[in-house]
């Protein structure tokens, strides 16, 4: 088993990092930079940065910010989402530093758009993050929703995730809405359904806010990859706490 990452996600709005509940209710967690560096001193193998209001306000992520991200965490992989609608918006992220891209709701309004992301700079630089809620009507029970949890979509979390497979993604960030924020553990069935549907790394994401809760979502969610938010921001628990709690457990982390 290959190593579990751990990633520190800043949600960003109107330049602050922010943390909600359930995609709402927002609450301020600080400046970017400074919780960059932060996590660089922490001992995050990666952290991802979600433009959170861009596809709602109808604008591409803002470059600014994930330049001076990227100058914060050295060597420490950054991940850039939110507003990503065009290939020259992975052009312009990639030419700042940044790691991975991680489109969402343009991939599902155009999907042709994860296959040229793909062809253009190698399937594991193109993440695709699934915003998901429950409902009953879809085959896996779990519905793709777009534009920050505003609006479902019709279509299934899980035949999304697969064919997003066969589009050339290189890793999906499944986020279940429901857990979001909620500190109550990740959406164990909901990551697991997408994790066992696909042969790519799915990074567990949403609702994290005990130890026993990021190894549940390796063990139980079959998670590659642990994203927390709430736990990380509030000085909850600090990344290396969290390696060590997995680490005692069998879990291979980067100590």
């Amino acid at each position: 088993m290959e190593p579990v990452n751990i990633i520190p996600c800043l949600d960003m709005k109107d330049g602050r990092v922010v943390k909600g509940v359930n995609f709402v209710d927002l609450r301020d967690a600080g400046d970017p930079v400074e919780n960059a560096a932060f996590y660089r001193e922490a001992g995050a193998d990666e952290v991802a940065m979600l433009d959170i209001a861009a596809t709602v306000e109808g604008r591409s992520t803002r470059i600014a910010w994930a330049r001076e991200v990227v100058g914060a965490l050295g060597e420490v992989p950054l991940t850039v989402g939110g507003g990503v609608r065009e290939l020259s918006d992975f052009d312009a992220l990639f030419e700042v530093g940044v790691a991975k891209v991680s489109v969402n709701s343009a991939a599902v309004a155009r999907p042709d758009l994860i296959a040229e992301a793909a062809d253009d700079w190698g399937s594991d630089r193109v993440v695709v993050a699934i915003d998901g809620r429950r409902n009953e009507e879809m085959p896996s029970g779990f519905e793709v929703v777009v534009s920050g949890g505003q609006k479902g979509t019709g279509i299934d979390c899980v035949e999304w995730a697969t064919r997003c497979e066969g589009l050339g993604a290189g890793t999906l960030l499944p986020t279940s809405m429901d857990g979001d924020g909620t500190l109550a553990g990740y959406d164990l069935e909901f990551t697991r359904a997408i994790a066992d549907a696909v042969d790519l790394p799915v990074i567990a994401s949403g609702g994290a806010g005990e130890l026993e809760h990021f190894y549940d979502g390796v063990k139980k969610g079959h998670a590659s990859a642990l994203l927390a938010a709430s736990v990380f921001h509030f000085r909850t628990f600090t990344v290396a706490q969290v390696k060590e709690y997995l680490a005692e457990r069998g879990i291979p982390v980067r100590l």
